[in-house]
């Protein structure tokens, strides 16, 4: 059973047919299509089950695709423990929120850069539910979330306090106006919802931005308000057209760290940058 099937298979099921699975793999469908039949005969079992145009993964395949996903993991830890043996080479996938992204990663990414410099670094920013699901499915080596967070498969080191305040435009009643938010899936978003509830505030209407300067931008220019880093907001280029008003601690304080699948070999790189973190780029408020 070859690799390069198992990754082909695991392709298909995650991009949802052949046509994706052959833009992702940058090859053409027929290949897809003669590595899942060759699996199929290999394996003496249906995978999928035709829809017309369509594919169902049948019993079969939903039983290999958990054991492809462990051996295509076990052959990127192989391939990650050598090439640390000796000159630091390879890449480190990171996912961060998009605030965590902007406050602290830039001075922590460039001390891992002058540690491992033959390392190339992989960034990407998502919520903190959407981050926490591609570290199960190691899609990616560490990701930096809101906490805290308690799941038997993840590790969560704590390392930064954030405190949320409530931003509006100068002049403006947030009693009135909609709550400004990232998509749904931001830990933030669910904070700012709860706090609403708490006040006994009627549920406004939601207005959500895939941004972080959309969002200051449109809570500046008075078209709502929400909650944010209070760091976010001095940084913020927007900050002299915005009022800060705290909130209660319960709501304000949000531990942030990093999380790891625990199954995930030691990576020393990953360590750099967690130290780095800890010791300057992620002071706590």
């Amino acid at each position: 059973m070859e690799l390069v099937a198992l990754r082909t298979f695991q392709t298909v099921v995650e991009e949802g047919g052949i046509l994706a699975a052959s833009r992702k793999l940058n090859t053409v469908q027929s290949n897809v299509t003669s590595r899942i039949r060759r699996l199929e005969e290999e394996l003496g079992a249906e995978l999928f089950f035709r829809r017309g145009r369509g594919l169902e993964l049948a019993p079969s395949g939903r039983v290999l695709l958990d054991y492809a996903r462990r051996m295509l993991q076990l052959e990127r830890q192989t391939s990650l423990a050598v090439r640390q043996v000796g000159e630091s080479a390879g890449e480190l996938r990171i996912g961060a929120m998009e605030t965590f992204t902007a406050l602290h990663l830039p001075a922590a990414l460039k001390t891992v850069r002058v540690r491992h410099p033959g390392l190339e670094l992989r960034i990407q920013t998502d919520t903190s539910f959407a981050l926490i699901d591609k570290v199960l499915a190691h899609k990616l080596d560490c990701a930096f979330v809101a906490g805290p967070v308690s799941h038997p498969e993840l590790n969560f080191e704590s390392l930064v306090e954030e405190e949320l305040v409530c931003i509006h435009a100068r002049g403006a009643d947030p009693d009135f106006q909609p709550l400004i938010l990232f998509r749904e899936g931001c830990a933030y978003r669910a904070r700012a919802l709860a706090w609403q509830r708490a006040c006994g505030r009627t549920l406004t209407d939601v207005m959500e931005f895939g941004t972080l300067e959309g969002i200051l931008g449109c809570v500046a220019v008075g078209l709502g308000w929400t909650l944010m880093p209070r760091r976010v907001v001095q940084l913020s280029t927007h900050r002299d057209d915005l009022v800060v008003e705290t909130v209660p601690g319960d709501i304000a304080r949000v531990p942030t760290g990093m999380i790891t699948h625990r199954d995930s070999p030691p990576l020393t790189a990953r360590t750099t940058l967690a130290e780095a973190l800890a010791a300057g780029g992620a002071r706590p408020n």
